[in-house]
């Protein structure tokens, strides 16, 4: 599988400001079209200008896979309406008071894991929209699930301080093999600077070799 590098507003926290699946990249509005269609060339996706809940960080803000979208209910109507339009995807929409959902949902094709902050009842929209089973649990002894596990349905990394027991847990629930690794030079908070789909994937600009040689072994099969 393809490993790019590439920044986001001249910085390497990709993750943060876009989101992607097999056929879709999100960027920011106003996002530069050369810029975009380079990354939607890399993830072989179709580039979508977006906002969720007027902000342009994407990652944080929206969780994915290629069954569905989960989306915070401060979103607009309009958002809402534009995005499923655009994709086509099931939407879901979760009222909670934690609204960073890309921080909160790691989610592949196959399952995921979702912070245990989230009450049954938006753990229910989760497995509904996107179409498969979850388990609630923290990783490295955060809650923020979604920051620290980026998973395609080929292979994925997680933080480097996840315990052998809970990255089986884990692997076993994403269906994939988890390699522990860091991100553009050391940062363990996995999917800001990340972007993975099955067709390929890419990193932030800071991210250092010996990092590259890990995510190749976490990506192939």
């Amino acid at each position: 599988m393809d490993i790019y590098k590439y920044d986001v507003y001249r910085g390497p926290n990709i993750g943060v400001y876009t989101k992607t699946n097999d056929s879709f990249v999100f960027v920011p509005n106003g996002f530069a079209d050369t810029k975009a269609k380079t990354l939607a060339s890399y993830l072989k996706s179709e580039i979508v200008y977006a906002s969720v809940a007027n902000t342009r960080v994407l990652g944080i803000m929206m969780a994915i896979n290629n069954s569905g979208m989960l989306l915070p209910s401060l979103c607009s109507q309009w958002e809402i309406d534009y995005l499923k339009k655009s994709t086509k995807l099931n939407v879901g929409i979760l009222d909670t008071k934690h609204n960073a959902l890309g921080n909160l949902i790691a989610a592949n094709d196959k399952g995921g894991v979702v912070s245990p902050k989230m009450p049954n009842e938006a753990v229910k929209i989760i497995k509904d929209t996107l179409g498969i089973e979850v388990i609630q649990k923290k990783i490295a002894g955060y809650h923020q699930a979604g920051v620290m596990v980026c998973a395609n349905n080929i292979g994925g990394i997680i933080h480097p301080e996840t315990d052998e027991d809970d990255i089986k847990a884990i692997s076993d629930v994403l269906k994939v093999k988890l390699e522990p690794a860091t991100i553009n030079g050391g940062i363990p908070y996995i999917s800001s600077g990340i972007l993975a789909n099955n067709n390929s994937v890419v990193v932030g600009n800071m991210t250092n070799g010996p990092e590259i040689m890990m995510l190749t072994r976490a990506f192939t099969e």
